[in-house]
């Protein structure tokens, strides 16, 4: 009987899927002090954005004030950019210059 023509193709492809395969890259959010923005709303921002609990919002923000930053979260890339871009825009409309950044872990 014949071997099955496709066998060997069919090894291949997966090998090759196998070996493609990788974690998506993780990105590290952090909010920045600033002499201006205020503790309370550092403090909705997180629970607003980065759905934290009020102790942990907290402490995040007790980090950023006395360590000059606090990291909030590891995400992939575009998550991590949209809510880098949704803390700004909070900020924005309530006329704060909170920094929030993102960097690759």
């Amino acid at each position: 009987m014949p071997e099955d023509p496709t066998s060997g193709v069919m090894e291949d492809v997966r090998e090759q899927v196998e070996e493609e395969l990788q974690e998506p890259t993780q990105y590290r959010v952090l909010i920045h002090n600033d002499h201006y923005t205020t503790m309370d709303f550092v403090i909705e921002v997180i629970m607003v954005v980065f759905h934290k609990t009020v102790m942990d919002a907290t402490k995040i923000m007790l980090d950023v004030h006395r360590k000059g930053q606090g990291d909030v979260g590891i995400y992939t890339y575009d998550i991590a950019l949209s809510r880098v871009t949704r803390v700004r825009e909070m900020a924005r409309e309530r006329e704060f210059p909170l920094k929030c950044t993102m960097e690759e872990v």
